[in-house]
């Protein structure tokens, strides 16, 4: 049992993967509203997601979209949010986030795939900057990369 036990020891400590990623309760804090942002999304709920975002904040993708648009596509939250809509939902879900935080600003960095009709349709890095103000954060601006090959479940 001991050989077991150690080598499952040194499989975790030696496997990325294996390894849970430990936020803090304030980085945990600043997922709050990014969570809360993919709710919306698959959601297809515009005012949803505004209530965690500044409005003349930015979304910006870089790639090529699902849609097949390549290049830089940018529009503001309330550009974004009046796009949402239930007939057409999106599964978008981050993993093992980075979260840095400097007083009230915080950034998260993260692998993402986004699913629509239960398909994987895209992938990327997902790059948010968001600000902490009385005492809550908000999403300030989402950049992302995204492309349609090389995307693993």
């Amino acid at each position: 049992m001991f050989p077991i036990l150690l080598a499952l020891v040194a499989q975790a400590t030696t496997s990325q993967s294996a390894v849970p990623t430990r936020l803090s309760s304030e980085q945990s804090a600043v997922l709050i509203p990014v969570n809360a942002a993919f709710v919306a999304f698959e959601r297809g709920d515009g005012k949803a997601l505004m209530a965690h975002v500044y409005a003349d904040g930015r979304v910006t993708a870089v790639g090529t979209l699902a849609s097949g648009f390549t290049g830089v596509r940018q529009s503001s939250f309330t550009e974004f949010a009046h796009n949402l809509s239930p007939e057409r939902p999106f599964k978008e879900r981050i993993k093992n986030p980075r979260v840095s935080i400097d007083g009230d600003i915080a950034m998260v960095w993260a692998p993402f795939t986004v699913e629509l009709g239960g398909k994987l349709a895209s992938c990327g890095m997902d790059h948010f900057d968001l600000v902490r103000e009385r005492g809550s954060w908000k999403i300030m601006n989402i950049t992302f990369s995204t492309r349609t090959t090389g995307c693993a479940k």
